[in-house]
């Protein structure tokens, strides 16, 4: 059941892993949830930091990057097309977005030896005064790992690796010093200074299979995010629960987002195209569906649902439509 007494508020004071909530009286009662940008990193870094300031400007919560570095065939071919490396361009973007959270989603765990992503990660959050967010994945894109001589491994293998990775990456953020002796990696007296400025820095963990990747995020994740639709999202999240109640964890303490591709509308021909084609990926519709779909996905226990501009067009056609989801939709709820 949805509180139903405060009025609208966004608050940008609130510190801490919640730090920008919006508050949304849609009818249906009062919800908190934040709402923030996934740009591509296909376009000039000029293009990708007008996007990333217009967004700040406007409101938006936080923004997150694909750690990829190619794009995607779905088999072992290879394109050409511009692709950014996401931690360099996330440093860069954080050094002039003064408020937004912001991290990658997610870093192909394969890509790199944990302890340097760990250094890596705590050097972002200082350059960013405290905003970042290491979203954290198995690695999934399986052209760019033959392309660039990275061992893919098997699901399992790489499910393994990315369990003995986040129990690194926590130690070498938290403690003076590391040891860990696993089975695919080996940290022996390892410091890691300096530290970076949140006192715990979230983990977010990608992902949504229901036996191995689930249950690592109910060990070891601060945050956890998947793709999907309100009753994907609801369906995964019991099972997340479920593994939260094994391992004796609070799920509570795990913040949830999910993602769609964005249309808004006034079109039913537009909306139903869409819908159709997003497999259950695209959040579409007039501006009222949009909101009684946010609704849904709050309903679903999603703390923070990300946009991607994939869909968007050019970098003027992304502020257009950032500007309307402003106006048109949480116009409606203020």
């Amino acid at each position: 059941m949805l509180p139903t007494t405060d009025p609208v508020i966004y608050d940008s004071n609130h510190k801490g892993t919640d730090r920008y909530r919006l508050r949304i009286n849609n009818g249906m009662g009062v919800f908190e949830m934040k709402f923030s940008i996934w740009p591509h990193l296909s376009g000039t870094f000029e293009d990708l930091t007008k996007v990333c300031t217009s967004a700040e400007k406007l409101g938006w919560d936080g923004l997150w990057i694909a750690d990829h570095f190619m794009p995607n065939t779905g088999d072992d071919t290879t394109v050409s097309g511009a692709t950014a490396e996401a931690w360099t361009t996330l440093a860069a973007i954080a050094s002039v977005v003064p408020r937004m959270r912001v991290g990658t989603l997610v870093t192909g765990n394969t890509y790199r030896n944990p302890a340097v992503l760990a250094k890596m990660a705590a050097q972002v959050d200082i350059i960013s005064k405290g905003r970042l967010v290491l979203g954290l994945g198995a690695g999934w894109q399986i052209n760019e790992h033959g392309a660039y001589g990275i061992d893919f491994h098997t699901v399992g293998g790489r499910l393994r690796r990315l369990e003995e990775s986040v129990q690194i990456i926590r130690s070498l953020l938290d403690n003076d010093r590391t040891d860990f002796f696993g089975r695919y990696y080996e940290i022996k007296d390892a410091p890691l200074e300096p530290k970076p400025i949140q006192e715990h820095l979230p983990i977010l963990i990608g992902g949504g299979g229901e036996k191995v990747t689930l249950r690592i995020t109910a060990e070891h994740a601060d945050e956890w995010n998947v793709w999907g639709s309100p009753s994907v999202l609801e369906a995964k999240g019991k099972i997340l629960e479920t593994h939260c109640e094994s391992v004796g964890r609070d799920p509570h303490e795990i913040t949830r987002s999910a993602q769609a591709l964005f249309v808004v509308s006034k079109d039913k021909a537009t909306i139903t195209a869409a819908r159709e084609s997003g497999g259950g990926r695209v959040l579409a519709g007039t501006p009222d569906e949009i909101v009684e779909i946010i609704g849904q996905y709050e309903a679903a226990g999603v703390d923070e649902l990300i946009i991607p501009n994939f869909n968007m067009g050019s970098t003027d056609q992304v502020l257009e439509t950032y500007n309307l989801w402003m106006d048109d939709i949480i116009s409606q709820v203020k």
